[in-house]
């Protein structure tokens, strides 16, 4: 599961939710799995997005941000899972490769960093309190949230000729959901200057609504 719809909606999983999934059952569940592929490392302020919810997982899916734009894909298990895989099980031809795993390593040394961790967070919530301000007034905008650095913008409307309007102005987002929300993510490593820019922006773009 997700602890972030990443390319759906861009919804919060309410811990409400996440609840009962640590808490063992053989009736319902017998692992947790969690892909952090994309809400993962750091994107979301906390080194892994299950920690704000206070669950761990038997299994969790990386990739993407691990190696900082090299090929790698990962898997991370808990003992109890690992003494059910025997070897040859699982792997890979091209799995293991010395350059990629040490990229990985020195991510995840600066993304592990607390003092990075709240930045994240600090700009997170930054981005999304100017988003407020310069977007809230649209009729077409019914909510702002996020996690972290990752943002949605729900619109009344479909997004795509918003997401084209502020690609043709130099920020580049996404269409999520139904077609209806933009997915902001930017890099971790974003200022506010850039975050203030972004969001002049999508303000600027958003008449394109009303055509």
């Amino acid at each position: 599961m997700y602890p972030f719809q990443m390319s759906g909606p861009g919804f919060i999983v309410q811990k409400l939710n996440l609840g009962y999934v640590g808490v063992p059952s053989t009736l319902f569940i017998s692992q947790a799995q969690s892909d952090h592929v994309q809400c993962g490392l750091g994107r979301t302020g906390y080194l892994w997005a299950h920690e704000a919810y206070g669950v761990f997982p038997d299994i969790m899916t990386l990739a993407k941000p691990l190696a900082g734009g090299l090929p790698i894909g990962a898997v991370l298990v808990t003992e109890r899972v690992a003494s059910a895989i025997n070897y040859g099980d699982h792997g890979s031809t091209f799995a293991g490769s010395p350059l990629v795993c040490n990229a990985a390593l020195a991510v995840l040394d600066k993304i592990s960093n607390p003092s990075f961790l709240a930045s994240v967070s600090k700009k997170g919530l930054y981005f999304k309190e100017i988003l407020k301000q310069k977007l809230g007034g649209s009729s077409h905008v019914r909510e702002i949230r996020g996690f972290g650095l990752i943002i949605g913008i729900d619109l009344d409307v479909p997004a795509t000729p918003l997401v084209d309007a502020c690609r043709n102005s130099g920020l580049l987002v996404l269409t999520a959901g139904k077609g209806n929300v933009v997915r902001i993510v930017p890099p971790l490593i974003v200022t506010e200057q850039e975050l203030d820019c972004a969001a002049e922006i999508l303000s600027q773009a958003l008449p394109v609504l009303d055509s």
